[in-house]
């Protein structure tokens, strides 16, 4: 029988979900890696989590968590329908008024819960971005690109924010916007990477979400007016390399499938497509 628990602590989550979120880090790299950010890093977010996991006769069914400002990411096992438990956390989610601005997961676990969600909610989700899953466990360096990947200081923190925000608004506008001092700590934490050409900071990669044997990368981001010279490329290969030197075994990103180039330029560095992702805007909702 299901039974949906909200835990209180992120250490009480990770005891019922991460062996099974963890069997599949890269498809489950997000959930997974948020939740171990909190267990880590909490100063980094700035109100309470919304912790939620299904059991199914104590086995994980399903999982949810969200981070306030940001939209609830779900993920639901292999070998369990995703509407059932999926209707317990939407439900949940409604009674104790939680404020979802969007859903998050695997394409089909996405889908699956909004139609709860508007049944519960008779609100109308839209599709917010189509994305995919890429993973790399061995680089393949671009050639004859101009410049070296240098990490980021406080020095570079006002150019670091205005790039963030304009990623922000780019790819993602109803997101909440970037927070300084998340860019602070990141900065020192040595996570941020700038690509250089003739000392001048052209393009950013920086290190995302932290898994036990993957990091992911992001966000990506190159000005307009620096587009098209394979800055990006550069810059992505360069870090992806450190992190596998560093000892990870592989890295991760997401690419919006509505950006073609975006996807072509990473699989020519070694990234290969893994899963699609979904995420839907909850609103308006009629409570």
């Amino acid at each position: 029988m299901l039974q949906l628990t909200v835990h209180t602590t992120i250490d009480s989550f990770l005891a019922v979900a991460e062996a099974d979120l963890a069997r599949d880090e890269v498809t489950n790299g997000l959930i997974l890696g948020v939740a171990l950010r909190l267990k880590h890093d909490p100063a980094r977010f700035e109100h309470r989590p919304y912790l939620a996991t299904v059991g199914d006769d104590g086995a994980l069914a399903a999982a949810a968590v969200m981070t306030p400002p940001h939209g609830v990411v779900l993920y639901v096992a292999d070998n369990v329908e995703s509407a059932p438990p999926l209707h317990l956390i939407a439900a949940n989610l409604v009674s104790a008024g939680w404020a979802a601005p969007t859903a998050n997961g695997m394409a089909r676990i996405s889908r699956a819960f909004i139609e709860e969600w508007n049944a519960l909610t008779g609100g109308a989700a839209e599709l917010l971005r189509a994305m995919r899953v890429y993973e790399l466990r061995a680089v393949i360096p671009p050639a004859h690109v101009a410049g070296e990947l240098r990490q980021a200081t406080h020095a570079d923190l006002d150019l670091i924010y205005d790039w963030y925000l304009a990623f922000r608004n780019e790819t993602v506008p109803t997101d909440a916007p970037p927070r300084r001092e998340n860019i602070e700590r990141s900065i020192d934490e040595d996570s941020i990477f700038l690509w250089k050409v003739d000392g001048r900071p052209v393009s950013l990669a920086a290190k995302g979400r932290h898994t036990p044997h993957g990091t992911s990368i992001g966000p990506v981001y190159t000005p307009p007016e620096q587009r098209g010279r394979g800055y990006a490329s550069a810059c992505v290969a360069a870090l992806s390399q450190l992190i596998l030197d560093e000892g990870k075994e592989f890295c991760t990103l997401f690419t919006d499938l509505a950006n073609p180039t975006s996807n072509s330029i990473y699989q020519k560095i070694g990234y290969r497509p893994v899963c699609d992702f979904a995420q839907y805007t909850l609103l308006p909702v009629v409570w």
